[in-house]
């Protein structure tokens, strides 16, 4: 019945077994750069490099911009380097190495080594005049404010540290309840605060220790993102609901309001500058908040159909979009005076910019709009540098991982090119291309098609899965780490000889409000599974393919959806490959304590059921490959402990195989190689004659 497949033999099978002109680990060798920032002063630039495992800090400044490597972390052991920042003369470095970010329990250790001591979570300072990298102290979640002075939090606290190392760290401030946001005033004599306290959370201001804590127009709401004024005479911050509310129908979908309020620091008296529109649309609100100059306000809303940026005139309280249009913004940076704003967005001349990324800066004096880049390729990450007139952002295409890239005008100059690897295979893969196809309701579907030329005149086809959900694959290499390990499964597959389908299914991003947020969707009633099966019946429509041998793979919510795909359709989808999927919904609903229970309660209930991959194992048919991380932050591993469980139950087959001590992102090279070699080696062996 059950088989495990012995990892070590996998990993060692002799590569002229394959008739493709690269392997799994080549493709896996490509770049990922992070965490781009630059300096508040000058043209200095920083950015983290995973090259195969091994994660290092690296530096250039410009007129040049040389890249130096500033760090010497030379072993694949999955400690990941996060949040990089400059001081605020641009004389230091300050980074936290440890972690998973991209998941729950962010600060607690990784140990994908499985060493017998755990590795720690540290805030780490680079000296740049001297390129010394050291300890700072042992924490996560740091802010740098003026005089380089840097807080980090600590069991919900503020604490102190000193960059020259000469005091020991200490707590700021004793308070009630959870510390989340810190910001500096632009003097560096005050600090914001928010602080959790149950169903509130209050906007603080601490001074010193003879100061008492200054609240700022308390009540009985939530308040968060506070930012301060140019002058810091005012703050704004985002005003929520708080409380828990009556139990109104679980399948209803309903507005969520949010407010920008402006308060007098002095006084602490508030007042409401914008509310969000009484719509579902309206509801949505995304991470971007600034007070670049002392008239204006600029976010991020949802509430015009598609992620926009706004300004809001803080005389006349007018709001006017400074992308209009039928695209998406994200990753946005203010510049460095406050005068500029770059970001990237999914808009071009081309039908196909729709599924890539360009860069767009906003003059924030004449409201001008300029794309910086187009074409082909996925730019990504945009900082400005000097005052805006420059930028730095990530930069690949369909064959090269990204790189770091600088633009002066016209020019544009391609960082640390030469450190490709030699057996890297650029030259051999596929641009994948665009196609769309309707789902059953009529819904317009993407996807990215990967196939290489020549072979069997019927190939074997996979459908590929992203997680998130609210993900957008694209037509290049991902700007995401776990979506470039995705996107070169993809590539080695194509290599392979399958013609791979990836789609952008229901609740991802990219394509408008209505198709990220849709009526009934996961444990809702999963109507974007008619997404999938729909990219199935595409894929074996195609004249290319062979109709009976399609196989589907995807990890989290993909691996939720592939299970879904083989439980429901087995007759369409032959073999899967599920990666830490979510499997059982039943328990999305727990019995509230008290009397009053929502309308709708129970139907919500049994929906949740109908939409788990479990409640249809009595016509799940096709083979399937379970693999899952012991130390998944994201997906607990019980997801897929309990359904292989319940296969041996019912005495169903299945292989599988488990990863002790990483996570959900595969932080070990090694590990994320494995992984990618397992999918192709499971579906090669059931869909290839």
């Amino acid at each position: 019945m059950k088989r495990f497949i012995p990892v070590a033999l996998l990993l060692f099978l002799p590569i002229l077994l394959f008739s493709q002109s690269f392997t799994m680990e080549q493709v896996g060798k490509f770049s990922f750069p992070s965490e781009l920032t630059s300096s508040p002063v000058g043209e200095k630039i920083a950015w983290a490099m995973n090259e195969q495992g091994k994660r290092n800090v690296y530096f250039a400044d410009g007129p040049n911009f040389l890249p130096t490597k500033l760090t010497k972390f030379n072993q694949d052991d999955g400690q990941e380097i996060s949040s990089l920042k400059f001081t605020a003369d641009g004389n230091w470095l300050i980074f936290v190495r440890g972690g998973d970010h991209g998941g729950g329990n962010a600060s607690s250790t990784v140990n994908a080594l499985n060493m017998p001591t755990l590795p720690k979570v540290e805030i780490w300072k680079i000296n740049l005049s001297t390129q010394k990298a050291e300890v700072l102290v042992e924490g996560d979640d740091f802010t740098l404010g003026p005089q380089n002075q840097i807080l980090y939090l600590k069991g919900g606290q503020a604490w102190k540290a000193d960059l020259e190392g000469n005091e020991k760290p200490a707590q700021l401030f004793q308070v009630k309840g959870n510390v989340n946001s810190l910001e500096f005033s632009p003097d560096g004599k005050k600090l914001a605060f928010t602080v959790s306290r149950g169903g509130h959370q209050l906007l603080g201001i601490y001074e010193n220790q003879e100061t008492p804590i200054h609240w700022i127009a308390p009540s009985f709401h939530r308040y968060s993102q506070p930012k301060w004024s140019p002058d810091g005479s005012q703050i704004a911050f985002v005003k929520t609901q708080g409380g828990s509310g009556a139990a109104f129908p679980l399948l209803e979908p309903r507005h969520v309001p949010w407010e920008i309020w402006l308060a007098d620091v002095r006084s602490g008296e508030g007042k409401m500058f914008w509310k969000a529109p009484e719509t579902l649309r309206g509801s949505y609100r995304y991470g971007f908040f600034a007070f670049p100059n002392s008239k204006e306000l600029v976010f991020e809303s949802y509430h015009e159909g598609w992620q926009h940026l706004f300004a809001l005139d803080l005389a006349s309280q007018n709001l006017q979009s400074l992308t209009p249009g039928n695209y998406m913004v994200e990753q946005i940076k203010l510049s460095q005076y406050g005068n500029h704003v770059v970001f990237s967005a999914n808009t071009g001349p081309e039908e196909e910019d729709l599924d890539r990324r360009h860069i767009g800066r906003i003059d924030l004096k004449t409201k001008k709009l300029t794309w910086e880049t187009s074409g082909n390729g996925i730019e990504a990450y945009p900082v400005g540098l000097g005052g805006g007139d420059k930028i730095a952002f990530f930069s690949a295409t369909p064959q090269r991982s990204h790189l770091v890239a600088v633009k002066s005008g016209s020019a544009t100059k391609l960082l640390q090119e030469s450190s490709i690897p030699s057996d890297f295979p650029q030259s051999n893969l596929v641009t994948p291309k665009q196609v769309s196809f309707k789902a059953p309701d009529g819904t317009t579907v993407y996807g990215q098609l990967f196939e290489k030329e020549g072979g069997a005149a019927k190939k074997p086809g996979v459908v590929f899965i992203h997680g998130g959900p609210q993900r957008q694959m694209l037509l290049g290499w991902s700007y995401m780490d776990y979506y470039s390990n995705t996107y070169a499964y993809n590539q080695y597959l194509a290599e392979l000889g399958f013609v791979v389908l990836s789609v952008n299914y229901r609740l991802g991003i990219g394509y408008g409000y209505e198709f990220h947020r849709p009526a009934n969707g996961y444990f809702q009633g999963a109507v974007e599974y008619q997404d999938i099966k729909a990219g199935g019946e595409y894929l074996a429509s195609l004249s290319q393919v062979d109709a009976d041998r399609i196989g589907v793979y995807g990890g989290s919510y993909g691996g939720y959806l592939t299970a879904l795909a083989l439980a429901r359709d087995s007759d369409l989808f032959k073999v899967g490959v599920d990666i830490h999927g979510v499997h059982d919904l039943d328990g999305r609903y727990d019995l509230p304590e008290g009397y009053e229970i929502a309308p709708d309660y129970e139907k919500a209930k049994e929906i949740a059921w109908k939409s788990s991959p479990i409640a249809d194992l009595g016509t799940w048919k096709s083979p399937v490959l379970f693999i899952h991380s012991d130390d998944d932050r994201n997906v607990e591993v019980s997801q897929t402990t309990n359904l292989i469980r319940r296969f041996e139950e019912l005495g169903m087959p299945y292989e599988a195989v488990l990863i002790p001590g990483d996570t959900h992102h595969w932080m070990r090279w090694k590990n994320m190689v494995q992984v990618g070699q397992l999918t192709a080696d499971f579906l090669e062996k059931h869909l290839m004659k």
